[in-house]
């Protein structure tokens, strides 16, 4: 399941709405899917007229379920919830007692219940203190050495995306000699700095525009001469889609 890169960067008040306000597009943006709403627009659906921040809500509830089901859905690598303890929180979501918990599963006791919403309140408390606690240490953390953000369409989420600001300014620097808008000077074999060149090239097209597969190539051939193979490579690691018959690409969001 993807979700939006503005994902970790929200508080959790926004976690639990399902979409935040970006201020910088005036927009408000679902954390599910990165769609945006413009602060100021009216949109209709089913015969009525709402305005964005109504809209972004009425949005995640129809695309995604609910904040609860899109959370709970979630890899388990992200929440490091058990599937016992994914069912557990929807059936105490539902608003069931305990020994209706029990019926639900077919088996156990109140007790054993009881014990694991304990034990869900307790893991809960020790999250905001581990919360609190990152947060204080990202303050001191020089910013170079902070992580930029995983774009929500990589296609295999893994040690490559470990990257650094620092990192990333550096890679910049040595591939494009001229400035970050001048020509590439190589495309990179090694994955993180093919990321970075990536990532980098990825902002030239704009979101929600469809583009021709000569555009495309026009866009990518004034920083590099083998425009097809930064095409592939854009498309390949989740940054650009296309229709199959390459007549329209778009940037995926």
């Amino acid at each position: 399941m993807n979700i939006s890169e503005k994902f970790w960067e929200v508080p959790l008040a926004d976690l639990k709405r399902g979409f935040t306000y970006d201020r910088e597009s005036e927009s408000h943006v679902c954390l599910a899917c990165g769609e945006r709403f413009v602060q100021g627009v009216i949109y209709p659906q089913d015969g009525t007229l709402y305005e964005a921040g109504k809209f972004a809500q009425v949005h995640v509830e129809t695309a995604h379920g609910s904040p609860f089901e899109f959370l709970l859905g979630l890899d388990k690598k992200l929440t490091g919830l058990t599937d016992l303890q994914k069912r557990l929180l929807q059936l105490f979501h539902a608003g069931l007692s305990d020994g209706e918990v029990v019926k639900e599963l077919g088996g156990g006791s109140t007790s054993t219940i009881r014990n694991h919403r304990f034990t869900l309140r307790e893991r809960m408390k020790q999250a905001k203190i581990f919360l609190a606690l990152m947060e204080l240490a990202e303050e001191s953390t020089h910013r170079q050495n902070r992580f930029i953000p995983i774009h929500r369409t990589a296609t295999m989420v893994d040690e490559r995306y470990e990257i650094t600001e620092k990192e990333q300014a550096d890679v910049l620097k040595n591939f494009f000699k001229e400035g970050p808008d001048g020509p590439l000077s190589a495309i990179p074999t090694k994955e993180k700095r093919k990321i970075i060149i990536l990532r980098h090239l990825s902002r030239m097209f704009e979101e929600g525009r469809r583009y021709t597969e000569k555009e495309v190539n026009a866009l990518l051939k004034e920083r590099y001469p083998d425009f097809a193979t930064l095409r592939r490579y854009l498309i390949e690691y989740g940054y650009m889609d296309r229709l199959p018959d390459g007549s329209q690409y778009w940037l995926k969001q």
